[in-house]
């Protein structure tokens, strides 16, 4: 399909289409995941979050996906993966589910439970089901905060979750959470021994998408501004609520 040959107005009443354009059916978990990925830390604690254009429940089923969390993880040193999925549905209404891979049940628990009983801003997660005890899965009922607004209730998390462990010494709880830090800091120096592998060095590139896609290889970023997908997304979502806004009105 070639970008040219769709009118613009016909993409601005295809939401769903627009991140089609921009989906990756080819590529491995890794791939998706470091595609369009930030990452914050604190005391040594490193959290990756990645945006992925698909229903979660089609990422969930991917082959080994599971085992390719795990690889990604201790690949990128990351003690959290978040991963943010956006899709339109049916009725071209946005849609925002959420997923928490960590194997340290202690760091899970917090970031979840900071995550469901946010106020400012409220994610009204709902929970969903999941097969693996290190993943929790949530659809995001409040479709307007995004993964810029995401940032900070993961660093409040940390910070919560760093605070619960500050207990004094002698308390049954130091001993596991004493255990599960060591255990970690156990695997990066396990990593950091590994022959050839330096955490100083730049990632390999990712193999480049296809040129007929609205991504940042597309020749026409030579002249035009880069689009990000959650900015396009945003913008449909806009568009969306509009419109139905709009028949609304036109019914009274």
């Amino acid at each position: 399909m070639r970008l040219t040959s769709m009118p613009c107005t016909r993409l601005a009443n295809s939401p769903l289409s627009l991140l089609t354009i921009m989906s990756y059916p080819r590529l491995t978990t890794e791939q998706m995941l470091r595609k369009d990925q930030k990452t914050i830390s604190r005391q040594g604690t490193k959290v990756a979050i990645s945006a992925i254009y698909m229903d979660l429940e089609a990422f969930l089923q991917r082959s080994g996906l599971i085992a390719d969390l795990h690889a990604f993880c201790q690949a990128h040193n990351c003690d959290v993966l978040v991963t943010m999925t956006i899709f339109f549905n049916t009725h071209n209404e946005p849609v925002r589910q959420l997923a928490i891979f960590c194997p340290h049940a202690a760091l899970r628990m917090t970031i979840c439970g900071v995550l469901e009983h946010s106020h400012s801003p409220s994610l009204k997660l709902t929970p969903a089901p999941s097969a693996h005890p290190h993943l929790q899965a949530y659809l995001q009922g409040n479709t307007q905060v995004s993964r810029k607004k995401l940032l900070p209730l993961l660093q409040e998390a940390l910070s919560a979750y760093f605070d619960s462990i500050k207990i004094p010494s002698g308390q049954p709880e130091t001993e596991g959470v004493c255990r599960e830090l060591a255990d970690k800091e156990l695997d990066r120096a396990g990593n950091s021994l590994v022959p050839g592998l330096s955490q100083d060095e730049e990632e390999p590139p990712l193999p480049p998408t296809p040129m007929n896609s609205l991504v940042d290889e597309c020749p026409l970023d030579q002249g035009l501004p880069k689009l990000s997908a959650e900015v396009i997304f945003e913008k449909c979502s806009q568009i969306s609520q509009s419109q139905s806004t709009a028949a609304s009105l036109s019914k009274k």
